[in-house]
Order: structure tokens, then sequence, then C-alpha cells
């Protein structure tokens, strides 16, 4: 009897391993026409160069973003999804002409430096601001600073990224308040203009912009605020210890108008048995004004629509819906990605998976995962699955700003994870163009991403 039972559960066993092994071999040979496609007949590299080039740079309200809207409802109609254009109200604000700086070290001997206005700040006076300057290593010293060492001065915060860690994304979590912040702070340390080093560790004269903001500063307080090149930050700097009484002089001509309206741009494929589980994934569609936001996030755009075009060509018909989201202003206000998020949950939208790229279009490493502990594990099960392609990260963190609005206990969030040693020597600033693309990495990235996609649709979470 008990040798039968043996037998028995012998049989039961190899039969679910027979079956297990089956579907990872139908799995795998699917991801490798995932590969195949996005590889040899890929269209990310197109897009990709018609969105640098005949869009542009898109910042919200901008009629950059308007092209933008525009050119993707063609495309996901051409590929031959149900469009729907979500309204959404956006902040608009827009630089001006170009802005201009330079130090004066004595009276008429001036060296320029180039400077950016950061997002949503005011404009200087019409001739500009001339002022001496107080330097600050860190946000938290500027903080901590006597008030009588920076009134009537321009606050220079030289926080550089810390070169400690091996993630790019935490140097830059160190430094990113003093941009975003920096400008309330001083202020209510007296001082009448605000200087940030741009955050990136390349040595060059390219200033990076970036969002920052007043909070509840009223606009009769509100002071200029701009980045400075790394370059033009060491100067600065170096400067100053020889002559703590130079002055610093910089013009800038931005405006902040009033909200105007734009549009997520959403197209899905219905389920076959589970419509109502709903499997998001996307990319911001604007990009800050200067250079041509192809890292940031005209790549994520580009391997988006190729995700939906592998599936099509393959003739891969999803179990569940499969929902591809283009968010209006991830870059000063993610309202685009609030606005989804709160028009899902009143619509009760059962969201099971949401998948975010928008870490540049280097070589795909794996995913950063977010939410349920018992289905992030499942997903981890499949990593055999994606060692053939260099695919191995698939650990707990961020999965990006844009889907972090749709967490629930019960879900799952992914992020694209790539290799992004170089993503800030072009982010928010006129390095980031097409040319800073490689054409391979970018189908890499689209692959994996259809490949996960793939396998949540399948076999569910």
């Amino acid at each position: 009897m008990k040798n039968k039972f043996i037998i028995i559960l012998t049989c039961i066993f190899s039969s679910v391993f027979s079956r297990m092994n089956a579907q990872n071999e139908k799995d795998s040979l699917f991801l490798r026409n995932i590969y195949n496609q996005a590889l040899t007949k890929g269209k990310a590299y197109d897009w990709l160069h018609h969105i640098c080039y005949n869009v542009g740079a898109r910042l919200s309200g901008s009629y950059g973003e308007k092209k933008m809207i525009r050119f993707l409802e063609t495309e996901l109609n051409n590929l031959n999804t149900k469009v729907t254009l979500q309204p959404v109200m956006v902040p608009h604000w827009a630089r001006g002409i170009s802005e201009y700086a330079y130090i004066e070290t004595t009276k008429g001997k001036i060296t320029t430096v180039p400077i950016l206005a950061l997002g949503g700040s005011v404009a200087t006076p019409a001739s500009g601001i001339k002022a001496e300057v107080v330097e600050f290593k860190s946000l938290e010293e500027l903080e901590k600073a006597d008030i009588n060492k920076v009134v009537g001065k321009i606050a220079f915060i030289n926080g550089a990224l810390p070169n400690n860690f091996i993630d790019v994304s935490d140097a830059y979590g160190v430094r990113g308040a003093q941009r975003y912040s920096g400008a309330r702070i001083a202020v209510n340390k007296g001082a009448v203009a605000v200087i940030v080093r741009s955050l990136t560790h390349k040595l060059d004269d390219s200033p990076h912009t970036g969002a920052m903001s007043y909070e509840d500063l009223p606009k009769s307080r509100r002071i200029p605020a701009a980045a400075i090149s790394t370059n033009g930050a060491d100067l600065l700097s170096s400067l100053l210890s020889l002559n703590p009484d130079l002055n610093f002089f910089f013009k800038q001509n931005c405006k902040i108008f009033n909200d105007v309206q734009s549009n997520n741009i959403i197209a899905e494929i219905k389920g076959s048995e589970f419509p109502n589980e709903i499997i998001s994934f996307g990319a911001h569609l604007d990009s800050w004004d200067v250079g041509q936001g192809a890292h940031d996030d005209g790549a994520g755009v580009a391997q988006c629509l190729e995700v939906i075009r592998i599936f099509k060509a393959l003739n891969y018909k999803p179990k569940r819906t499969i929902r591809i989201v283009f968010f209006a202003n991830e870059e000063n206000g993610a309202k685009g990605a609030i606005k989804y998020a709160e028009e899902s949950k009143n619509k009760k939208e059962n969201q099971i998976f949401a998948l975010e790229s928008d870490a540049g279009g280097f070589t795909p490493l794996g995913f950063s995962l977010q939410g349920n502990e018992k289905k992030i594990q499942k997903i981890q099960s499949w990593k055999n699955l994606f060692k053939p392609y260099q695919v191995y990260y698939f650990e707990k963190g961020f999965p990006g700003l844009d889907i972090n609005f749709l967490q629930t206990e019960d879900n799952v969030l992914a992020g694209l994870y790539v290799n992004s040693q170089r993503y800030f020597d072009y982010h928010h600033s006129e390095n980031d163009v097409f040319e800073a693309v490689n054409k391979r990495e970018l189908e890499l990235g689209a692959a994996a991403m259809a490949s996960l996609i793939y396998l949540v649709d399948k076999h569910g979470l």
C-alpha cells in the first residue's frame, strides 16, 4: 500500500513538473520572439527620432506639448488601439529669452557663467540682480546659517552630488531638495536670490534646470532661482575663496501663467478573459524646455509605443486589459499622474500591475518593484526567463513618480531599472538630445518591458 501511494505521488509530481516545464518553454519561446521583434523590426528608435526632431521640447502648457499629444494620438490610432484623451489642468511656466550671468571680481572685470532659471521661478527685475554672494555647501548649512550672514545677498547652494552612492539616483535624492526648496529657505534668511549647483556628477558648462517650489510663500516674497553649471559653480566657489566680496549678476525673464488644459493619452487592448484586471504601463509625455527630452522621457514614450507594436506584430491576444498611458506634467507637478489615479479610483478599476519607463534609454538591468510582498515574489520567480537577456535585477525599490499614485495593498508597481550611471549627464539639460540615446539599448529596454507585461498578463498575480 505504501509503495502504491509513493508511486501515485511520484506520478502526480511528474505530471505537475512536466506541465511547468512545458509552460516555461512556451514562455521562453515567446520572450525570444519579443526580443527578435524589438531588435530586428523595432520602431522605437524611429519614434524617438520623430519626438526629438519633429516635436522637440514639450514643457507643460507649451506648443511642443500640444504637438506631442497630437503625435501620440495619431501613432496609437495607427496601432489600432482605442485612444482616449483625458483632460487635466497643468501648470504653465515659460522661460522667455535666454538667461545671462557673470561674476564680477573687481569693478568692470567680469567672467560670464552659464545658468538656467529653475522651473517655476519668478523673473529678476528687468535690469537684473547684482549682489554679493554667500556660499553654502548644502541646503542644511543654509538652514542653520545666521540670518545676518545672508540678508541682502545671493545665496549660492553648492552641494555637489556625492560620489559614494553606486545608484546615482540615490545621490540625486540627497541633493534634490537644494533645487526644489532652496529659494523658500533662502528668502527666509533674507536672500535676494538663490543660485544652486546643477545636479550632475559631470563637470561641464551645461546647467541643469528642474522644478522648484515656493510652497506657501506669498508672491511678494518670492525670489529668483537659477541653476549654475558645475564648472561655473566650481569657478564661483574658487573666486569666493579669494575674494568673499565679489558680486554676482544675473538676469532671467521667465513668467508664471495661469494653469492650462492638457491631456493624458490613454489607449488599451481589452482583455479576452479578465477585462476588468488592468495592466497599466507608460511614460510621461512632457519634458523640460532645453534639449530635446530624449532620455527624459522620449525614450520611455518610444519604448511604450514599441510594446504595443510588438504585441500587435506577434498577434498576441491578452487575457487582461493592457493599457498604455502617456502622462502629462510629470516634470513640474505630476498633475497627469494624479488625475489618472483619481479617475481610476472613482471608476473602481482593478489596477493589478503598473509599469513605468522613466530612467533613460540605457541598458536595461531589470525592474524596481513595490507593492504586495507575495505578488512581488511571483514576479521574482520569473527571473530565470530573463537571464538570456542579461536582465537580472528584480529588487524592491521606487517604481516611478507617475505610477506611484496607483499603489494599493494588493497590487505591484514596477519601474524599468537601467544602468543609469550617465543619466544625470543629460537630465534636464541641453545635452538631452537624440544622439545621446543608443539604439540597441533603447530596443532592449522595450523588449524587457514587453516581456514582463506578457508574463503578468499570461499568469496573473
